[in-house]
């Protein structure tokens, strides 16, 4: 799989013109305020990397960030301008034809920002312990369309969990199937490439997740990805394949499932880039100054991380009132283009 990947995007893409598939998305899918920022970034940076449209959760100024599988850092420049000088960025990528252009780059985003608060750092995403950085000393770890390319996805999880500190997250942009993928697409080169033959069945994402730390995790946004490449679209047969977000907290106290202790939340409003109403994730987006009923755990992904300043929190966990209504089970994504947000995507 390493081997594969290398070559792939070491040597056989050029640009991401040379993609096969929609596994990639456009810049016209980028949220707007975020459009200026990355507009500095470096124009070669850009069309050599293959991520999967922008992967940024909010609220970053002053935080320390982890790429993995950073690429030519495109993200990484673009967090660098929001995390600011006070902040840092890591990208961490095994391919060195792609971290040689991000460090060439790496001097004419310092003048361009006015900072640098960027380093990169060669080595396999499934091996974090293995780098020089601290557990617990990262609030968020960023992914774009990287960890379907691992063959160790329990290993990247567990890394992730680790490096993490407490109330913080792994929110990451992935490829996923609506079933288990079969031996012959997972052992085509061109397939793993384009980011499907490497790609979980959703459920045992989920499972895979929660068995590594993550007790909740958290589906932001999702698309069905198109292949619009004939032969590669006859080789994949019935499979059906979605860009999806999610978010994963590393959250003491999180349950298995949404359990209703009669809380609410009230956001305040004005978190920059969204100052108007959040979403949490694909069913929480709570509207500034209305009571939002809320289950535990999403009360504790508010009140127990770097969002709570936003929020006013109702309730406590002294009494219990039974399962959350409307959490069920089921395939997560929409299957119908447009059904749900695109500010970030596969």
């Amino acid at each position: 799989m390493h081997d594969i990947v290398q070559d792939y995007y070491g040597r056989q893409l050029q640009s991401s013109a040379d993609l096969k598939t929609s596994a990639c998305c456009d810049a016209s899918q980028v949220p707007n305020w975020l459009k200026p920022l990355l507009a500095r970034v470096h124009p070669e940076i850009t069309a050599r990397y293959y991520g999967c449209g922008l992967v940024c959760p909010p609220l970053l100024e002053g935080r320390r960030v982890l790429d993995l599988g950073c690429g030519t850092g495109r993200d990484v420049y673009l967090l660098s301008q929001l995390v600011g000088p006070t902040g840092e960025v890591v990208g961490v990528d095994m391919t060195e034809a792609q971290l040689a252009v991000a460090r060439q780059h790496q001097a004419h985003h310092r003048d361009a920002f006015g900072f640098d608060n960027v380093r990169f750092l060669h080595g396999y995403i499934e091996e974090l312990d293995r780098l020089d950085l601290e557990p617990g000393s990262f609030d968020v770890i960023v992914s774009n369309c990287v960890l379907n390319l691992s063959p160790r996805k329990d290993a990247v999880l567990r890394g992730a969990h680790r490096l993490l500190r407490e109330g913080g997250e792994f929110y990451f942009s992935d490829v996923y199937a609506d079933r288990r993928v079969p031996q012959a697409v997972r052992d085509d080169p061109v397939l793993i490439g384009e980011c499907l033959g490497g790609a979980l069945y959703w459920n045992d994402f989920l499972r895979l997740a929660r068995q590594n730390g993550y007790a909740d995790p958290r589906l932001v946004e999702d698309r069905p990805l198109a292949i619009t490449d004939a032969e590669l679209a006859e080789r994949i047969g019935n499979l059906r394949f979605f860009s999806a977000t999610y978010r994963l907290f590393k959250l003491d106290g999180l349950e298995s499932d949404c359990e209703d202790y009669g809380q609410a939340v009230v956001y305040r409003g004005g978190m920059p880039g969204t100052p108007q109403r959040f979403a949490l994730d694909k069913h929480h987006d709570i509207e500034a100054g209305r009571v939002f009923p809320v289950c535990g755990n999403t009360w504790r992904m508010l009140h127990d991380t770097r969002f709570a300043p936003y929020f006013d929190f109702i309730g406590n966990f002294e009494r219990h009132y039974g399962l959350f209504t409307g959490c069920g089970g089921g395939l997560p994504f929409d299957a119908r283009e447009g059904g749900a947000a695109a500010s970030s995507c596969c």
